[in-house]
C-alpha cells in the first residue's frame, strides 16, 4: 500500500479512521470509532458522518489500489442509510468495482460492533495524477 494509510487527513483522524488492510476476499477494511459527538437527536450516528466514513473508505480503498504517484477525488457518492448506528466501532469493507484509466468505481459497506450493516454506498471517483 503507499502512504494514504500514514498520511491521515484531519477529517479521517475526526473519523478515528484505522486502516486494517485487506482481507481474505481481497476487501479493504477500515474501522473508524463513532463519536458521541456525531449523534443526532435520536442518539444514532447522524447520517453525514456515516457518508463522510464511506467517503473515507472509498477513496482509501481506492488509493491502496493505485500506484503512489495517483491520486483520486470522488466525482460522486451514492449513499444509502439501513439502519441506525451506534455510537462506537464501526467497520467499512470496501472493493474496487471497476477501474479505467481515469475514472474508478468502488462500493463499500459499513458494519456496526453487532455486525450489523448501516450504510453502503457506491462512490465515482476520477483518478489524478499526483502534483
Amino acid at each position: 500500500m503507499n502512504d494514504a494509510a500514514a498520511n491521515m487527513p484531519p477529517g479521517a483522524r475526526l473519523l478515528g479512521r484505522e486502516w486494517l488492510g485487506f482481507d481474505e476476499s481481497g476487501d479493504a477494511v477500515i474501522r473508524f470509532q463513532a463519536q458521541p459527538a456525531f449523534t443526532n437527536r435520536h442518539g444514532t450516528v447522524q447520517g453525514g458522518f456515516l457518508a463522510a466514513m464511506l467517503d473515507s473508505a472509498t477513496g482509501l480503498c481506492a488509493l491502496a489500489k493505485l500506484s503512489p504517484d495517483l491520486t483520486v477525488v470522488t466525482r460522486s457518492l451514492d449513499t444509502r442509510f439501513l439502519k441506525p448506528a451506534a455510537v462506537g466501532a464501526i467497520t467499512a469493507r470496501a472493493r474496487v468495482t471497476e477501474q479505467a484509466e481515469r475514472d474508478m468505481v468502488v462500493q463499500a459497506e459499513l458494519i456496526d460492533a453487532k455486525g450489523v450493516m448501516v450504510a453502503e454506498a457506491t462512490a465515482r471517483l476520477r483518478i489524478l495524477t499526483k502534483t
